[in-house]
């Protein structure tokens, strides 16, 4: 998947890559996974967003590393990007799906029996409940893990953790309220705010 990103998508100017490397590097640092292959990469879109891939394979897009204000901010994405690596949030997504996709091949079979005709929609309807009431309320909650974490590794690297506080105010002010928490894989805004609040304040002096 990393191989098909870097051959389809063209890269932002080499300054940008080693502003981010040298950001990148000591979280990944903080992570202790020296097995990894780490690897930062900056696309050249204006999206302000950012993923990691299973191994430590980091993109950044242009457009995040603009609207950052400063190191701190991006070591915050940074680090929330490297908490999924440490908690192994993607193999736990493919076993999430696994799981739904079989329970729900089941209940299909055991609905035909009992209605015929209409156990197709009825099956459809009961993933689409699997979907939004199992596999979303789980990324959030991954979600919430990683900004955990990611307050801790930015630290740990040598950052001041109150960049994501800066950066996720910065982010609500220019969503304006619009996300939808429920439908979405990300927290809303200001439950995120107060949770980063939190983890900051518990960090040692």
């Amino acid at each position: 998947a990393w191989r098909d990103v870097l051959a389809k998508s063209p890269r932002a100017e080499p300054a940008l890559q080693r502003e981010l490397a040298r950001i990148g590097e000591p979280v990944a640092a903080a992570v202790g996974r020296p097995d990894l292959d780490w690897e930062f990469v900056v696309f050249d879109s204006p999206e302000i967003n950012a993923f990691v891939l299973p191994g430590g394979k980091v993109g950044f897009y242009r457009g995040l590393l603009e609207f950052a204000a400063d190191r701190a901010q991006v070591a915050a994405v940074m680090g929330h990007e490297a908490g999924h690596v440490l908690a192994r949030h993607a193999a736990e997504r493919m076993s999430q799906q696994a799981l739904a996709d079989i329970g729900t091949q089941v209940a299909g079979a055991v609905l035909a029996e009992e209605f015929g005709a209409h156990a197709r929609e009825i099956t459809a309807a009961l993933g689409m409940g699997v979907t939004y009431g199992v596999i979303l309320p789980y990324s959030r909650r991954q979600e919430f893990e990683a900004d955990r974490l990611g307050v801790r590794l930015a630290a740990q690297a040598g950052f001041d953790p109150r960049g994501a506080e800066t950066f996720w105010r910065r982010m609500i002010a220019r969503s304006q309220g619009g996300e939808l928490a429920f439908l979405s894989t990300h927290p809303a805004g200001p439950e995120r705010l107060q949770r980063l609040q939190a983890e900051i304040t518990a960090l040692p002096a």
